[in-house]
């Protein structure tokens, strides 16, 4: 971590620490500052002392998280465009993979720093209620509310027909193919007749100002697309599981990185996920220079 002197137990929770932040915040680059911040505090401590890294950093670190989603939820409230989560792709590493995609990240914005630290802690980190009591600051029977209420707000988010792996690839292949080529009845095909697309692009790059919904207005602007991509057809850099979703990663005309995710509904996509700010995308760089 730049210059600071290494510490084998704070590096082996890191990645934890960090999917934390980032279920807590959405933004990549938040959840590293944070954590960093986390370490900072770890070495000033007596750490010989502490009986529980664990805890105490997963402590450590919603806390932190609290404070920076009072600023982060002023930021959103001026932000351009819909807002979308920064895309964080499956590499395929040895951490295990909770199951938070992207429409329940997003069901998760509307839920208060609080509940959606109870929920998280609880249901996806599996902390019990006393020590979530010790890390939100409040009494256990208030904690357990705050999960329960979380679950109610955002159950429709869960996938209720979940596809393997495989398939989801398979089905972006085939979307990736129908949207690029223009064949727009094949394209059809693939989506829900309530199918929405949601594009964010921040005000830095081109994008839908609104979410569009229904296969009718979903197809009129892929139509449009379609001739785009006729002019300036995209560089694909790879098929990939994009916060819990299939999906793929492109660049598009001048230069634009993107990413696409698909939600999948009983072999068909009902919902279409496109990243498009490159503030969101920095850390992605790795993936597109191959």
């Amino acid at each position: 971590m730049n210059d600071l002197p290494p510490d084998p137990s704070f590096s082996e929770l890191r990645p934890r620490l960090i999917r934390l932040a980032y279920r807590m915040l959405g933004s990549v680059a938040d959840a590293e500052d944070v954590v960093q911040n986390a370490y900072l505090r770890w070495l000033a401590m007596e750490r010989d002392a502490v009986r529980e890294p664990a805890a105490l950093l997963r402590t450590i670190v919603t806390r932190l998280c609290l404070n920076e989603l009072k600023s982060a939820r002023r930021r959103r409230e001026t932000y351009i465009g819909p807002w979308l989560p920064e895309p964080v792709v499956d590499d395929g590493g040895p951490e295990p993979v909770d199951d938070i995609t992207l429409p329940l990240m997003i069901a998760l914005e509307r839920l208060s720093p609080l509940e959606r630290a109870a929920f998280l802690l609880h249901d996806v980190f599996g902390m019990g209620f006393d020590d979530i009591a010790s890390a939100i600051g409040r009494q256990p029977a208030a904690c357990r509310k705050l999960a329960s209420r979380a679950r109610e707000h955002i159950r429709s988010a869960r996938p209720r027909f979940p596809v393997t792996k495989e398939q989801g690839l398979e089905i972006a292949a085939a979307f990736f193919a129908a949207s690029r080529n223009g064949d727009m009845d094949r394209l059809r095909s693939l989506l829900t007749e309530d199918v929405t697309a949601c594009a964010d692009g921040g005000g830095k790059v081109p994008a839908s100002p609104q979410p569009l919904t229904g296969i009718a207005d979903v197809m009129e602007r892929h139509a449009r697309m379609a001739r785009e991509f006729a002019r300036s057809p995209s560089l694909l850099v790879r098929y990939a599981v994009i916060d819990g979703l299939p999906g793929f990663v492109t660049v598009e005309q001048g230069g634009i990185v993107q990413t696409t995710a698909l939600q999948i509904e009983q072999g068909k996509v009902s919902a279409i996920y496109v990243v498009r700010n490159p503030d969101k995308l920095r850390h992605l760089e790795g993936i597109c220079v191959q």
